[in-house]
């Protein structure tokens, strides 16, 4: 029994919820063995069993993904993008020689889970999601160091509120010593190692008392990369919207909204490009963007000995503040979507 084995739907509080564990009714499950994947299946169960010789146990050989389902104020649920989640997962796969989850299949997956947990998408006006993970894992009775010869793809899902604490509101970062991926190495793919390594650096940084760590580019060490689990943004003194453009770096689906969003809605000039840790006075706001963080605003930066402050500690910058309204207004399905970002379950 885990302590959340008797949550219900009726039971949350759905405008105080965190970012954990909570299970729900139902999880996609399909195995792929002798070249090819099974029909999959919803099933109850929450637990799997694999042999001890998986390499995703002992060689990192897996992968996910993160997106959300959105309660709309007319009652129906909707996903954003979708399709960018089952494009990014292929990639993952292919960096890792795991066998593809074909795309179309893992969008009409992922529509079968949300709809068997339909009592657990957060009501409209709570400002809550239904979190959907998506994951891959190697299997099987192997030991060398070599691709598995069997995979579980599983997508399980649970509500979820703010990633961060206090909702849109800036929060302080440091600059890490770490580095969160290799040159020419997996960041550029979700995948689980990636995570493992930022474990000591972000602990190190909320130890004290940030809300997480800047990973520089592990080249150099001069240029932003990536803020703990999420992208990086920030707006110049003269309205450019960039973001940090590297091949280790993850590409968020939330980013390359925001982009599309900030040139298409809010007329700004865009681009990817070097963000040098030095000339952090060439830009009057900064954030951090993700599926789970969504926009967590960045107040200011720690490096070394110095404390930069973008727009305010405490108040959010004026395009940070409307490109979060303009994001979140399609997730909810308030404003209406650029063509193909949005499927209706």
């Amino acid at each position: 029994m885990t302590k959340t084995d008797n949550v219900t739907p009726e039971t949350l509080d759905w405008e105080n919820l965190g970012f954990s564990y909570i299970k729900t009714d139902k999880r996609f499950v399909s195995y792929w063995k002798n070249s090819q994947w099974d029909n999959g299946a919803l099933v109850s169960d929450n637990q799997i069993t694999i042999s001890e010789g998986s390499p995703a146990l002992h060689y990192g050989q897996s992968c996910f993904e993160g997106m959300k389902a959105y309660r709309r104020k007319d009652g129906k649920i909707q996903l954003f993008r979708p399709d960018e989640n089952a494009k990014r997962m292929r990639k993952s796969c292919e960096r890792l020689l795991m066998p593809s989850f074909p795309e179309d299949k893992f969008v009409e997956a992922v529509k079968q889970v949300v709809a068997a947990n339909e009592a657990w998408v957060p009501p409209y006006e709570s400002g809550s999601t239904l979190y959907i993970r998506p994951y891959m894992i190697g299997v099987g009775d192997n030991i060398g160091v070599a691709p598995a010869t069997e995979y579980l793809f599983s997508i399980f899902v649970l509500p979820v509120g703010p990633y961060f604490k206090g909702g849109l509101a800036p929060t302080n970062f440091i600059v890490s010593d770490y580095d969160r991926a290799a040159p020419q190495g997996t960041g550029a793919a979700k995948v689980g190692g990636n995570y493992a390594s930022s474990l000591m650096p972000g602990k190190e940084a909320k130890d004290r008392q940030f809300s997480d760590c800047i990973y520089l580019d592990p080249a150099t060490h001069t240029q932003i990369e990536e803020v703990g689990a999420a992208n990086f943004f920030a707006i110049t003194k003269d309205d450019r919207f960039v973001t940090p453009k590297s091949s280790s770096i993850l590409p968020s689906i939330t980013k390359y909204s925001l982009l599309y969003l900030a040139e298409h809605a809010l007329g700004l000039e865009v681009a990817e490009e070097p963000i040098f840790i030095n000339q952090l006075d060439d830009y009057k706001e900064a954030g951090a963007c993700g599926t789970a963080a969504v926009i967590s605003p960045i107040g200011g930066i720690q490096t070394q000995d110095d404390f930069h402050v973008f727009y305010s500690e405490t108040e959010v910058g004026p395009v940070t503040q409307q490109l979060y309204k303009l994001l979140t207004g399609i997730q909810f399905g308030d404003v209406q979507a650029p063509e193909g970002w949005i499927e209706v379950i």
